[in-house]
């Protein structure tokens, strides 16, 4: 890495965090130099956006893509590369040692890495960690369906390190869960075709979603943060929509745990359900790279953008060892998205609440100073960038 290094390699998917990432180091005057596979990309249109490159996507052509990573990161002013997503933090793996000669390697190797996407090692490690974890079978080896149990892909990134049948030049993160009430017995070869791989079946655990966030150095910890997760897109569950700050010595003691165990490199959300019955923090899975609810942690004063940029650089951090707790943060249309799978229309093994709870909980947050995903009145253009991306997708036009 050479000694002038000032700028910084953020890959500008349409998630709010690619912004919040953007906005943190810009404004310490580090250059972000932003790539995407579409020019629409809201981080495109930020004002601390130093520099936009366009390049392949990497759910069609894997390989152009890192190439396109590898081209940014041999510049001398380039000190490292931020993974943004699961492909991001795939495409660096496997060619972690290349990179390696010219930036900070602040990720796994293929190997740990591949310990996280796969639920089945996660849940290894985990269990060598003393981690609760849900009952877990794969799909063609489940024989009892007398529970409410959830399918769910077994390798959360779908590549030819993971998948000896993969044979496409990109990868995929399948998003797609099946819920299964007891009794109910689903067409076994029809969900493997489904999920391109033998996935798993896992118990249902009732209760409400929680991760740490977490920087971590060489299987030590940097800096950590905690989140509840108030609304998903869906009250079933899903990418978060809406969650605030919170802490629990449990829920650190077991991310934590989970992390040491793995030796972890790199940023992780490790995602846990506080059994309603029990209290105790089960395990649902790993996100080696950056969280999309990013901001609520920089809101709260835990900003792990520039931490990495600083552990990247080899300089000391100054993490809060304390933050403020019930800092919220939430995406107005997907508060919309939440609200109508509550209505109607979204069968689930989770119970549905109250229509009227729903609208209480949305307005409270509405009430609250909340920090929107994406808005800033100094920086609109991301804003109205996604939005329009939004519009666009519901309406199935082109642009």
């Amino acid at each position: 890495m050479a000694a002038n290094s000032h700028s910084v390699v953020v890959p500008a998917i349409d998630v709010p965090s690619c912004v919040t990432t953007i906005r943190s180091l810009g404004r310490r005057d580090i250059k972000v130099i932003a790539v995407a596979a579409s020019a629409s990309a809201p981080g495109f249109g930020s004002r601390y956006c130093a520099e936009s490159v366009l390049a392949p996507d990497p759910t069609t052509d894997l390989a152009g893509y890192r190439e396109a990573l590898f081209d940014l990161a041999v510049r001398p002013s380039v000190q490292t590369v931020i993974p943004m997503s699961e492909p991001d933090v795939y495409a660096l793996a496997t060619r972690r040692e290349a990179f390696s000669d010219h930036v900070s390697t602040l990720w796994p190797d293929l190997t740990t890495l591949q310990q996280a996407h796969d639920r089945l090692q996660l849940l290894e490690a985990a269990r060598a960690a003393d981690v609760a974890v849900p009952e877990t079978t794969l799909l063609g080896e489940t024989d009892d369906w007398s529970c409410d149990q959830i399918i769910k892909a077994r390798f959360s990134l779908l590549g030819r390190s993971y998948v000896d049948s993969w044979d496409e030049d990109g990868v995929v993160e399948p998003d797609t869960t099946i819920q299964l009430p007891a009794g109910q017995q689903p067409d076994t070869e029809a969900v493997r075709a489904a999920f391109a791989h033998d996935p798993l079946v896992q118990q249902f655990i009732p209760g409400a979603e929680y991760s740490l966030w977490a920087l971590y150095d060489t299987g030590e910890a940097v800096a950590t943060c905690q989140k509840r997760q108030l609304r998903a897109w869906s009250y079933s569950g899903g990418t978060s929509i809406a969650r605030e700050t919170t802490r629990f010595p449990a829920l650190e003691a077991a991310g934590n745990a989970l992390l040491e165990e793995l030796e972890w490199h790199g940023l992780a959300a490790i995602q846990f359900i506080r059994d309603a019955r029990t209290g105790e923090f089960v395990l649902l899975e790993a996100n080696p790279r950056t969280w999309i609810s990013l901001s609520c942690a920089v809101r709260a004063g835990v900003d792990f953008p520039y931490y990495f940029w600083q552990t990247a650089g080899g300089q000391p951090v100054s993490a809060p060892t304390t933050y403020p707790l019930g800092v919220e943060t939430h995406l107005p249309r997907g508060e919309l998205s939440y609200l109508l799978s509550v209505l109607g229309g979204d069968d689930s093994v989770a119970a549905r609440p109250a229509a009227t709870t729903a609208l209480s909980a949305l307005a409270e947050s509405f009430g609250k100073p909340a920090g929107i995903d994406y808005f800033s009145r100094e920086d609109p253009q991301p804003y109205l960038r996604s939005l329009k991306n939004s519009i666009t997708k519901q309406v199935g036009v082109g642009g």
